[in-house]
């Protein structure tokens, strides 16, 4: 009998429609697993446990609300089940998967997260099916880490690793990934690896446990902290970074987001010139990264030298969410700014780069 502990946090899987009003509801969660239960998929093998430690809509969702949620995993003894389900809302899921990769990489068992498109009331919504799909995870395989089971549009029970999710997409209501490359899908309650040089093998995944692991980011219950002074900004035509005032309280770090060629804008000098910019943050010891890009060693676009040489770092192979989301994890747990820079550019967790032939738990091995 396999043990599998289902962590209830709210969002749209966990919610009743009232009228045109979908909000969380203390049922909800609940519901769904009794549902789950009067399903065909149900298994017979499984013994599900509970622990509703969040009851919210996932856009509400707080580096606080993060702390209290990884608090709780912790505490509930992980190595006690045989895997862990976190329901969740869409909006935000994204972004826990990743953050949760970074504070439980090395962990021994996997913990998956699922959400749904509409209230599981709705007869369009996938959500009972992906919570079945991400149970069938859990039993069948067994891999150790983060993942997120999510069904598309094609019927298809994908499943993604967690820091290699994509922000669910506005008019599709899909989730994707970088290179649209999940790490698998579910196939007759089974998981089919898709075989790609940017995947890990199953089997690696499966080894992490026979040898000595890279340190994840070293955090304890009582002293887990994440950063909510790290700022994100999106480029777009016009961008005027004066509007950016440092007087108050100033940012630990910034993401700035890159067009698709590794691009923003490179003029010289004025209000709308991020190497201005980045040289500003600089002498308000503000960190500036970059992401994504594909390849720091392929040949760049002028502009993107000149971010370079104004102090800007890029964080290559690794999608926004999860470079977010490390961001906030490492600048809040580590002792000191040039730590933390080490642990943005030189360490690597949870396979989040997706370049061929890296391993992401050590960089530069071959094992992916």
């Amino acid at each position: 009998m396999k043990r599998i502990l289902v962590i209830f946090t709210g969002g749209t899987i966990g919610s009743k429609a009232e009228g045109k009003s979908i909000n969380v509801h203390d049922s909800g969660s609940y519901a769904l697993l009794e549902a789950y239960r009067n399903t065909d998929e149900v298994r017979k093998d499984v013994e599900l446990s509970t622990l509703e430690p969040l009851n919210l809509l996932s856009e509400n969702l707080t580096t606080e609300d993060w702390r209290t949620l990884a608090v709780a995993i912790r505490n509930a003894d992980p190595g006690s089940y045989d895997g862990l389900i976190v329901t969740h809302g869409s909006d935000t899921l994204a972004y826990s998967a990743a953050m949760f990769s970074y504070l439980f990489a090395g962990g021994g068992v996997p913990i998956v997260f699922t959400a749904s498109n509409y209230p599981i009331a709705d007869r369009r919504a996938n959500g009972l099916r992906n919570l079945a799909g991400a149970i069938d995870f859990v039993v069948e395989e067994a891999l150790p880490g983060v993942f997120a089971v999510y069904e598309n549009d094609r019927g298809e029970m994908l499943v993604y690793l967690g820091t290699r999710l994509a922000q669910c997409e506005s008019f599709t209501d899909q989730f994707r990934s970088p290179y649209d490359l999940p790490y698998g899908v579910m196939e007759k309650r089974r998981f089919v690896w898709r075989d790609d040089v940017r995947n890990p093998r199953p089997d690696t995944l499966l080894g992490r446990l026979k040898v000595e692991l890279s340190a994840p980011l070293p955090w304890e219950p009582e002293n887990l902290s994440l950063d909510d002074s790290v700022l994100y900004i999106r480029p777009y035509p016009g961008l005027n970074y004066s509007l950016y005032d440092w007087s108050g309280r100033k940012p630990s770090a910034i993401l700035h987001d890159l067009h698709h060629s590794g691009t923003a804008t490179a003029l010289p000098g004025g209000p709308y010139s991020l190497p201005a910019f980045i040289e500003r943050c600089k002498a308000h010891g503000i960190d500036v990264y970059m992401s994504p890009l594909k390849d720091a060693s392929a040949a760049l676009y002028a502009s993107s030298h000149a971010l370079i040489e104004a102090g800007g770092v890029f964080l290559e192979g690794i999608g926004m969410e999860a470079a977010l989301t490390k961001l906030i994890a490492v600048y809040g747990l580590a002792s000191n700014a040039e730590q933390a820079r080490t642990w943005m550019t030189e360490a690597t967790f949870a396979y989040e780069k997706m370049g061929s032939g890296v391993d992401s738990e050590g960089a530069g091995t071959d094992e992916n």
